[in-house]
This record gives C-alpha cells, sequence and structure tokens, in this order.
C-alpha cells in the first residue's frame, strides 16, 4: 500500500500532465475497489452517493463533517488509489471552518485532495458573497499548504447548480480562487462547450468539469481534453446510475411480475472478480 505521500505525489502528478483524466465518483469501498480494478487512476468521494446510500436527501445539512470524513477514510483503505474529497461547503460559515474541515479530510480520512464550494445551503442567499468566499478558500489554501505533502484543494464557484448562470461572475470567483491559492478550479453546471474553453482560458490552473447531468448534451472525454479541461468528474453520475437499475429492476417485479432484469446484470463470477 502507498503511503499518503506518495498517493499525494501520484495526484499531483495527474493534474500535471497535458493529457485530461477521469476521476471516478465511488461512494462506498465496494464501489472504490470495483473503480479500482477497472482502471481509474484516482477517485473523490460523491456527498450525494453517500446521502442516498444512508437513505437521505443529497443537501450541505444531510451528512455530517465526522460522516462525510469516515465514509472518505473507508475509501481511502479500499484502494492503492489516491483519493479526493467533496468536502461540500467545509460544514461551517466562518473561514476557519472550512479550513479545520481541510486538515481533518486529510489527518483523519487520509486524503491527499478536497473541494470546498462556495454555496451556503440557504436557500434564500444560495451562494456566498464574493469576498467572504475567497476568504474561505484563502483560509483553506493555507491548511492545505501547512500539510506534510501537496493536497490537491479544488475551489468551487456553484452559481450554475443555484439559478445563477452568470459566466463573468463565475470567471471571477475562479481567478480569485486560484489568487488564493486553489489547485483545481470546478464550476459545475457549466455544460456549454464554448462557456468550458472560456473558463479553461480565463485561469492558469487545472479545471475540473463535471459530466454526466441529464439532460444536456454529453461531451466526450476527448472534446473535454481538447477545451482544456485537465480533469473530469461524475459527481453523482454512477450512483444514480446504480440507483436507477435497482429502482427499474424492483419496478419490474412489482408491477409485471417478471425478471427480465437480470440478463443485464453482471454474472457473480464477474463481479467477484472486480474484487480481485
Amino acid at each position: 500500500m502507498p503511503t499518503q505521500s506518495e498517493k499525494a505525489a501520484r495526484f499531483q502528478a495527474l493534474h500535471q500532465q497535458q493529457e485530461v483524466f477521469v476521476i471516478a465518483n465511488p461512494w462506498d469501498a465496494g464501489t472504490a475497489r470495483m473503480f479500482t480494478g477497472m482502471g481509474f487512476e484516482a477517485l473523490s468521494t460523491t456527498s450525494a452517493g453517500l446521502a442516498f446510500a444512508l437513505g437521505r436527501r443529497d443537501g450541505t445539512a444531510s451528512v455530517s463533517r465526522d460522516e462525510a470524513l469516515a465514509n472518505a477514510r473507508s475509501i481511502v483503505e479500499a484502494t492503492t488509489l489516491p483519493v479526493a474529497a467533496d468536502l461540500e461547503n467545509g460544514y461551517g460559515h466562518s473561514p476557519e471552518a472550512a479550513a479545520e474541515t481541510i486538515r481533518m479530510a486529510a489527518e483523519v480520512a487520509g486524503l491527499v485532495g478536497g473541494s470546498i464550494e462556495d454555496a451556503t445551503g440557504d436557500p434564500v442567499h444560495p451562494i456566498y458573497e464574493f469576498e467572504h468566499a475567497v476568504e474561505r478558500i484563502a483560509a483553506a489554501a493555507a491548511a492545505a499548504r501547512a500539510l506534510p505533502y501537496p493536497f490537491m484543494l479544488v475551489a468551487r464557484a456553484e452559481n450554475y447548480l443555484h439559478g445563477r448562470p452568470d459566466l463573468d461572475d463565475t470567471i471571477r470567483r475562479l481567478q480569485a480562487f486560484e489568487a488564493a491559492g486553489a489547485e483545481v478550479l470546478y464550476a459545475p453546471g457549466i455544460t456549454r462547450a464554448e462557456d468550458i474553453r472560456t473558463v479553461c482560458s480565463a485561469v492558469s490552473k487545472p479545471v475540473n468539469v463535471l459530466t454526466g447531468l441529464k439532460g444536456v448534451p454529453q461531451l466526450s472525454v476527448k472534446e473535454l481534453g481538447e477545451l482544456g479541461v485537465r480533469r473530469i468528474s461524475i459527481g453523482s453520475g454512477f450512483a444514480r446510475a446504480a440507483m436507477t437499475a435497482c429502482f427499474n429492476a424492483a419496478r419490474e417485479v412489482m408491477e409485471q411480475g417478471t425478471f427480465a432484469f437480470t440478463a443485464d446484470t453482471l454474472y457473480m463470477s464477474e463481479l467477484v472478480d472486480l474484487f480481485k
């Protein structure tokens, strides 16, 4: 098993290469081992996937920091790959809370990366004011720099997920987050190729793009790489796919009394092989 420092160096190198890479999003130890066996190079947790696995709705308040870090720790222990985490808004509004979450992510959960978003969790005021958002990233970046190994801090500008499709403000935030010390920039919800290219051109640090959102055009890994993207995440996409397959199978049994869904499942031997 590689050390945390070795994983951190590998994770940093993935972001520094010219080729785009896909980071898979497991929600438990089993999916972490499966994605490892399939050849992904790095993993990151999914807050929505964890919430669904716990029988809760997705949202900042649905899962506690301790629960999220325990989930992350179980994933770290299940794989040899570098693991990062979706750390919501840092589980607190203050810069100090964001910094403490980064420290705990590294020291308690064994992570080598993690994201802090500028979403408040308040539907009335969903996005932090600009200066406060930047202060939070600066504090998180300082905590990351204090670690004895590189920690890939991802700064998320959440405008597009909260009904604020303002590209100029989003870029302004990403540029400020970069200046504050973030290592990766991320604006989930931006899906148009021209907007993605504009974002990638506006910053010098690697850009992560969320793909797999339903109802929008799906760009390929190659297409996203050509736009300047360096990292692609699926977010809750794999978790939603798993829940959807389970839902459809159960509905078939309940409504039709048939079991045709089994034709599309893996054989037990194939599943067992994924966990070698």
